[in-house]
């Protein structure tokens, strides 16, 4: 009988990890669907099939439970708070079943990107699954610090990377700069006025080199939404700013631009990593400083830190060997292959690392206060199926008048 795998996402940056996974479970004979449970999310089709998949299925939460129950493996790329609820719920319904002697399916959760906030709780709400995939030596080390201090078992951590990267660096390209990319990210920054600023700043860098093409690609188009809201799209601030002939917006995804960008400049976008990873020169922007509400204190081993007028002179930085090593480490395979082969070995052993976890006086604890709150995010919905819009927070009902004005078009 075929085998069957659940991945359940809510955003394009959460379907994007999932893609990789889903082509190594396929080939290994595993039946792949998506779910996005009626949670907090957005989805164009056109994210969607960015991301790699022709459709996704809508479920609510009770039925993705249940669905996961029946399935053999389930990779959860949802955030921190929803994967640690699904963990509970999953353990509440597993420990009901356990006379049944069924191990349950195989849960594999990870983070989509550098981590770069919230570092400890997103590893405890990751905690309770059976592979916890880690992109980098220095994640997977802070980790086993955090679970020995609280007596947490850590055979489930699987130091698999970037499912972006490799675990080999092409070469420096040393071609001269002629295109300039700058990748922008919702909400770093958050203020207008300081977005307004990197932006003008970016547009200063192509006034002073004419001759390069400046770029500047948002993480999403005004329309689109994602797992972290921009309330200032470039298009919306430099809304009648001049700009050079070689300064444009511009929206082709990183992966497809990559091989003709000659420098990448971010303040600490993941991309910075793919660029490095590519051989293309990389400037994290200093200007606003380090902090982290900007996410860029976890680049500062990396070497590559400069301000706004260090990069016009085209004073760069050269990424640092420990940081690179800690990223680029060698490994028997690519990370979705390293999560294939561990799941794998769960399914033929019935080993569920999990297990070890939800019997820990710390798991135990919070799943007993969680069982008695709401589903981060749930969308509540009165017998009709419409939504209760006193219950939802300003953000969400934003959100439900942007998806249902685009419907009506």
């Amino acid at each position: 009988m075929l085998r069957k795998a659940l991945l359940v996402a809510a955003f394009d940056s959460q379907l994007k990890w999932l893609a990789g996974i889903r082509g190594e479970l396929t080939a290994r004979g595993i039946d792949c669907t998506v779910l996005v449970p009626d949670v907090r999310s957005a989805l164009s089709p056109g994210q969607i099939a960015a991301a790699g998949f022709e459709a996704v299925e809508s479920c609510s939460w009770t039925e993705l439970v249940s669905r996961a129950l029946a399935s053999e493996v389930v990779v959860c790329a949802l955030s921190g708070p929803s994967t640690l609820r699904f963990t509970v719920d999953l353990a509440a319904e597993l420990s009901e079943r356990a006379a049944d002697g069924e191990p349950g399916p195989v849960l594999v959760t990870g983070w989509v990107g550098v981590v770069i906030e919230k570092i400890a709780a997103g590893y405890l709400d990751r905690s309770g699954s059976d592979v916890v995939a880690v992109n980098c030596v220095a994640d997977l080390e802070y980790f086993l610090g955090v679970a020995g201090q609280l007596g947490l078992a850590a055979d489930n951590l699987l130091l698999s990377g970037l499912p972006i990267l490799t675990s080999s660096l092409k070469p420096p390209h040393g071609r001269p700069i002629r295109q300039v990319l700058f990748a922008d990210q919702p909400t770093v920054p958050r203020q207008a006025g300081e977005r307004r600023y990197v932006y003008t700043r970016l547009i200063d860098y192509a006034y002073a080199h004419p001759d390069r093409e400046v770029l500047l690609k948002p993480r999403h188009r005004p329309d689109e939404d994602t797992f972290h809201t921009m309330k200032h799209h470039p298009e919306d601030l430099l809304a009648g700013i001049e700009r050079p002939p070689n300064f444009r917006i511009d929206y082709t995804p990183i992966s497809e631009a990559l091989p003709q960008v000659d420098l990448l400049l971010t303040v600490s976008s993941t991309a910075c990593l793919e660029a490095v990873g590519a051989g293309c020169r990389v400037g994290l922007i200093l200007d606003l400083g380090v902090h982290e509400r900007y996410g860029n204190q976890v680049f500062l081993p990396s070497g590559l830190l400069r301000t706004f007028d260090e990069l016009i002179d085209d004073q760069l930085g050269t990424p640092a060997q420990p940081w690179l090593d800690s990223y680029f480490f060698d490994r028997p395979g690519t990370a979705a292959e390293l999560i294939g082969d561990r799941v794998e070995k769960l399914l033929a052993s019935g080993e569920r690392p999990s297990r070890a976890v939800w019997d820990s006086a710390y798991f135990a604890s919070t799943a007993r206060y969680l069982r008695s709150t709401p589903v981060p995010g749930m969308v509540r919905r009165d017998p009709g199926g419409k939504i209760i819009r006193d219950l939802l927070p300003p953000v969400l009902l934003r959100r439900a008048r942007r998806l249902r004005r685009r419907a009506q078009r």
